[in-house]
């Protein structure tokens, strides 16, 4: 089954077909060595090679007796469980988890839904953009006067989502060592969203950090922390909040020294994004990036996926690797001693398995 070198080396996880924050879930910890079976449909394909790489595929009819049987035998050895359809779906299977933590308490069982395993929209279907809705986060995106920006899936699916997904796992394998037992995580994006926003919801008196479209000074308010464009159409980020900071990006930039003056008083913003906005649109985003990177500018340039797989600082990173012909976001965190890898899928689900009951 090939020798697996991270932190996860040793934990046996199975997962359930699914989109989106599943699949990342699962993603992460085979990265650092878990060892994933992934249960397909009948006819299932490989969605998405990159997030669903380092896996050990099986295709198994749950809707027959013989194929929930397997599951079982399988989650009866497994330390995790990773599903993610609607609440009583895997109920109704015969594998959920009251069911599979009879036959193996220590499991970890871990349910990744959108709104949650209960509440009025429990069962209702969504996605992410209707998830991040109703907890504030989508209302503070975007510009004043227009309508909402979706942030493509980031902050639903992937932040609120697997991420807390994956940390609530970790968090039951930790307690699991003292008490021997496993449990259910309920990792909803609406709960993970709305913990995101904390920081947010903390400071939502401070006129500065107001997540009112068009005002608040870290959503694109403020002249001095966001994106302009440049003479060849592409963008550069700006981010000089303190003044030291803000002192070197005017100075570097060869910005208007009345802009010096006024820096946190927000009727002055306008006038000086329109300021900046001319200034920056003097030369190329090249141009400003051989300027500006580097230095306490706090600076930037917006690049695409394809440009940001060349960037000298991503390379050096070796934040994207080429694995059988295709490029890959490299496995995150990093380790020291015990370094994740990017593996490919198998269609060995079965010998796995079987290798996990002959284990005893």
């Amino acid at each position: 089954m090939g020798t697996h070198q991270g932190p996860l080396t040793g934990l046996k996880v199975i997962e359930f077909s699914g989109i989106g924050p599943g699949p990342h879930v699962a993603m992460l910890l085979a990265d650092l060595g878990a060892q994933v079976v992934r249960i397909d449909r009948p006819g299932g394909k490989v969605g998405n090679p990159v997030v669903e790489r380092a896996r050990h595929r099986l295709q198994l009819d749950l809707k027959s007796e013989d194929g929930r049987e397997t599951c079982r035998a399988a989650c009866a050895k497994a330390d995790v469980v990773i599903e993610g359809l609607r609440p009583g779906v895997m109920e109704r299977l015969g594998l959920g988890p009251d069911a599979l933590l009879r036959d193996n308490p220590r499991l970890v069982y871990a349910r990744m839904t959108g709104w949650g395993q209960d509440g009025p929209l429990a069962h209702a279907a969504g996605h992410d953009i209707n998830y991040i809705a109703i907890t504030g986060a989508l209302d503070a995106m975007g510009r004043a006067g227009d309508t909402a920006t979706p942030p493509q899936n980031l902050v639903g699916d992937f932040g609120g989502g697997s991420m807390y997904c994956a940390f609530g796992i970790m968090a039951a394998l930790f307690e699991r060592e003292r008490s021997g037992k496993g449990q259910v995580v309920d990792a909803a994006i609406v709960d993970g969203a709305t913990s995101l926003m904390s920081f947010f919801f903390g400071a939502r008196h401070n006129p500065f950090l107001t997540t009112d479209r068009g005002k608040g000074m870290l959503g694109g308010a403020a002249h001095f922390y966001r994106c302009f464009e440049c003479a060849d159409g592409k963008e550069v980020s700006i981010g000089a909040i303190e003044p030291q900071f803000y002192a070197e990006l005017l100075a570097k930039a060869g910005a208007p020294e009345d802009l010096a003056q006024g820096q946190m008083n927000p009727a002055e913003w306008s006038a000086n994004t329109e300021t900046l906005a001319a200034l920056f649109k003097t030369k190329t985003r090249d141009e400003w990036t051989a300027l500006l990177e580097g230095s306490d500018a706090c600076f930037g340039p917006v690049l695409s996926l394809e440009e940001a797989r060349e960037h000298p600082h991503m390379k050096a990173r070796g934040a994207y690797v080429e694995h059988d012909g295709i490029w890959h976001t490299a496995p995150a965190p990093r380790f020291d001693r015990t370094p994740g890898s990017v593996r490919s899928s198998d269609d060995n689900g079965a010998a796995v398995i079987q290798s996990w009951l002959a284990e005893g």
